[in-house]
């Protein structure tokens, strides 16, 4: 591990050497969204709108960013979102990214689309975990994948709901690039014809389960979560993958914030890539912020390991920004250290990263 930290001193140089191992096809895939990518960007605009309030003249010498994590306490507010085709990214697949989670002590949530069993990718795990389905199939088909993550100890069981369509992802398709991980996908048509009674059958039979819905994008389906006993509330948009010309997570979630009004637990996705980013999430109400290109940079440039240094390097982002805000860690973080800016940079999935052409001797 020291040999990477000593390699990588900033997030920019773990995007950079990210990028020069992975091929054109599979960066593009990395970095594309759906479309005209205009979702991609406004997540990014959505964050860099969003200026700080600082108070000063408080001690701040030890500044602790951990939080809860359905009982376990994790080394920051985050989590390794799912990413599907992990297996093309680098070695290991998704029992890499466990064994990084693990070594940073947050939470990952491992995609069905990986070539890795439920019960592979649990077992390497030594930290939190969360499985995430995308429904493929009849009831069966999800009973069984919920009968075999909570066997197999994950935390919860996330469902996500904003892919009913498989969107033209046009970088992909303009490179005629087919992506190994889809070339026998089947059963579109069951995610397509999920519905809310379908969750509430899940909600009916599982009531123990810790159930997430990954994909809320509007206080209207946020209230309606709640009212079927959902435990957390996901706000994405995939990335930017899905719907083209969406809104930023950031920017949605102050509303469903407002309608989950502590019924569940509120998470977010989008954007994400520094960690005054992770700090105004959880100032405007989330809970745990998740991240997906970022680590994949990680994954790519160094395995487990770059995984785990990209949140060190998060963590120190973290604690810089909460000591600088004037406050010891997240309690106390609200919205009355934020103020409405006008952003600097044109909006775009590595916008965060300005010195990535730096030279290097």
């Amino acid at each position: 591990m020291q040999e990477v930290r000593d390699r990588f001193y900033t997030l920019h140089e773990i995007v950079r050497a990210g990028r020069l191992n992975l091929s054109t096809n599979l960066w593009n895939y990395v970095v594309g969204a759906t479309g005209t990518e205009t979702t991609a960007k406004r997540n990014r605009l959505a964050l860099d709108r969003v200026g700080f309030r600082p108070r000063v003249l408080v001690d701040v010498e030890n500044v602790d960013a951990s939080v809860d994590f359905f009982g376990k306490r994790i080394r920051i507010p985050v989590t390794i979102a799912p990413v599907g085709g992990l297996d093309q990214l680098g070695r290991g697949g998704g029992v890499t990214v466990a064994k990084g989670a693990g070594m940073a002590n947050i939470p990952f949530i491992v995609s069905s689309v990986t070539d890795q069993t439920i019960e592979q990718i649990g077992a390497a795990a030594t930290g939190p975990k969360v499985f995430q389905l995308y429904v493929r199939g009849d009831d069966d088909f999800v009973d069984d994948h919920i009968t075999r993550a909570v066997a197999a100890g994950y935390d919860a069981f996330c469902i996500t709901v904003d892919s009913a369509h498989y969107s033209r992802r046009e970088r992909d398709i303009a490179n005629r690039f087919t992506k190994p991980w889809r070339a026998a996908n089947t059963g579109m048509n069951f995610q397509a014809s999920l519905a809310w009674k379908d969750i509430e059958r899940v909600r009916r039979l599982y009531p123990d389960l810790q159930l997430i819905l990954k994909g809320i994008a509007t206080a209207e389906d946020a209230r309606m979560a709640c009212e079927r006993g959902i435990d957390v509330v996901y706000v994405s948009n995939h990335g930017g993958r899905q719907l083209d010309h969406g809104a930023g997570s950031l920017e949605v979630l102050p509303e469903v914030v407002e309608a989950v009004a502590g019924r569940a637990k509120v998470w977010m996705d989008g954007g994400i890539c520094r960690g005054s980013d992770v700090v105004k999430a959880v100032a405007l109400g989330a809970d745990l912020v998740g991240i997906g290109r970022l680590y994949c940079y990680g994954y790519a440039a160094a395995g487990a390991e770059g995984i785990a240094r990209v949140i060190e390097l998060l963590e120190i982002e973290i604690i810089e920004t909460l000591g600088l805000l004037g406050l010891t860690g997240f309690a106390g973080l609200n919205a009355s250290y934020l103020r409405r800016v006008e952003e600097v940079t044109p909006p775009s999935v590595l916008s965060a990263f300005p010195h990535l052409e730096l030279p290097r001797d």
